[in-house]
């Protein structure tokens, strides 16, 4: 922001030093407004446009100080230059614990003044700067971690996360591998008075044990062969932020011991190092394994868990909440078609009951690698359920019904809806004879072992093939 394009406030009861500043101030091309009392001055600290006032602290109505201990409340976040003819150091004191840019004592010298109002200017822009580069931040990372759901599953965890994410908690996630994990706890970061800090990520499974100690805590140079210089462990630089620890339940006992002292602490020691290290961090922990289980089994520390678990969210696995799958794949097909352009992507009838009828095993994520490869590989705008190139074990089960709809369905279309034409029993017998002559074929014409096999009682099996005239002659020995 120029001089040119600001707005100050002048509040002062006393005329003159408002006609100096005024005077002073549109000399410089800088717009004014003037409060000559408390009252006034707090009416108009919140109006639009404002970009500094220069406030006295005794003022009829209400003081200076009152005013700026307001502000906050009100998300007023401007410069605010308290002025005062008693220059006592209480004054002084309790204006800058106030959050006041600066102080300055009447008398004042024009240059002097001209001085901090060019200071306090240059601050005011650059915190107009951070605060758009913020929001923007936050625009983007809200978008990146959008947890989508409907569900009532879902829908109760969305209400923990609201409950728990401002406070200060450690917080554990539960959840089968695939179900967003990570991205919980990014949104739970994201909604915390730690968001503008760092989100550092680890997964204890990924990293090999004998380097996970240094990977978490960080290293002094010459801690062992290798350690040329001293490097930040995670705990280091997600300092003022959140650490997630993805896959906890993998940990060694004696790392589980390391970050139990840090959880109590809030300290811990560099590999090598002598001087411990104070962090002010919050933790999430995550796991797909069941830590009381592990805790039996002598496998996880029992007090490690007590303090993990200040607030415990358990995430519902993919085939518990097929009511968002349609959700999750409009989301997907979107955010595919903004990363690799080409035409908007659509799902086929097939496809679509496809994915509702899928056990996902891999859970959301495997949801998103198939739509990712599909949407890079399929020739058209329709997705097809060949593009999808789900498992071939499930295909095969499903291709069953699919072939009878399709040998059905010209048959279907040709009838015209009028008359008694009895089609359930007209198309069953063609249903059940191939079904009770390949089983017999199974057999070798072996009616006891058929009968079992099709779950029926040996009568009604003979008096089904009777009816459907299947020739045991024809059955192969």
């Amino acid at each position: 922001m120029t001089m040119s394009e600001a707005r100050v406030l002048i509040a002062d009861d006393d005329e003159s030093i408002v006609w100096v500043l005024d005077r002073f101030l549109s000399e410089r091309k800088l717009k004014t407004a003037v409060a000559r009392d408390g009252v006034e001055a707090e009416r108009l600290i919140g109006s639009p446009g404002l970009a500094l006032a220069i406030i006295d602290i005794n003022m009829p109505g209400r003081d200076g100080l009152e005013i700026l201990k307001g502000l906050k409340g009100r998300g007023v976040n401007i410069p605010v230059i308290i002025m005062t003819a008693e220059s006592t150091m209480s004054n002084a004191v309790e204006a800058m614990k106030l959050g006041a840019f600066d102080y300055i004592a009447k008398p004042f010298d024009l240059a002097e003044i001209e001085i901090i109002i060019n200071r306090a200017m240059e601050d005011a822009s650059i915190r107009k700067k951070l605060a758009d580069m913020t929001g923007r931040l936050k625009e983007k990372l809200a978008d990146e971690t959008s947890f989508i759901g409907k569900s009532k599953a879902v829908q109760a965890v969305f209400k923990t996360i609201g409950k728990a994410a401002p406070r200060d908690v450690t917080m554990l996630v539960l959840g089968e591998s695939g179900t967003g994990k990570e991205l919980l706890a990014k949104l739970i970061h994201m909604n915390s008075p730690r968001c503008t800090g760092p989100f550092v990520a680890v997964n204890s499974a990924a990293v090999p044990r004998e380097l996970m100690e240094s990977e978490l805590f960080g290293f002094e140079k010459g801690a062992f062969t290798g350690a040329t210089e001293a490097k930040l462990g995670k705990f280091e630089l997600a300092d003022g932020g959140t650490l997630f620890l993805d896959e906890v339940g993998d940990m060694s006992p004696d790392l589980q011991a390391r970050l139990l002292r840090v959880l109590q602490e809030k300290e811990f020691y560099r590999v090598g190092g002598k001087d411990p290290i104070r962090v002010d961090v919050r933790i999430i922990a995550a796991t797909n394994q069941d830590l009381e289980k592990a805790v039996a089994e002598k496998r996880f520390r029992e007090d490690l868990l007590f303090r993990l678990n200040g607030v415990v969210v358990t995430l519902p696995p993919l085939r518990d909440r097929k009511g968002d799958i349609p959700l999750l794949t409009d989301y997907f097909l979107k955010k595919f078609h903004h990363e690799f352009g080409g035409p908007p992507r659509s799902l086929s009838r097939k496809a679509e009951e496809a994915l509702e009828s899928y056990p996902w095993p891999g859970n959301v994520r495997e949801l998103e690698n198939i739509l990712r490869r599909a949407v890079i590989l399929s020739p058209g705008s329709i997705i097809s359920l060949e593009d999808l190139n789900l498992p071939q074990a499930r295909q095969k089960r499903e291709s069953l019904e699919d072939v009878i709809s399709t040998r059905l369905k010209p048959f279907i279309d040709k009838t015209d809806g009028t008359g008694n034409q009895e089609l359930y029993d007209f198309i069953m017998p063609f249903m059940e004879r191939p079904l009770i002559r390949l089983v017999l074929e199974k057999t070798r014409g072996n009616q006891v072992q058929a009968a079992e096999l099709l779950g029926l009682n040996r009568n009604t099996l003979r008096k089904k093939i009777k009816e459907l005239n299947i020739r045991l002659d024809k059955i192969k020995d």
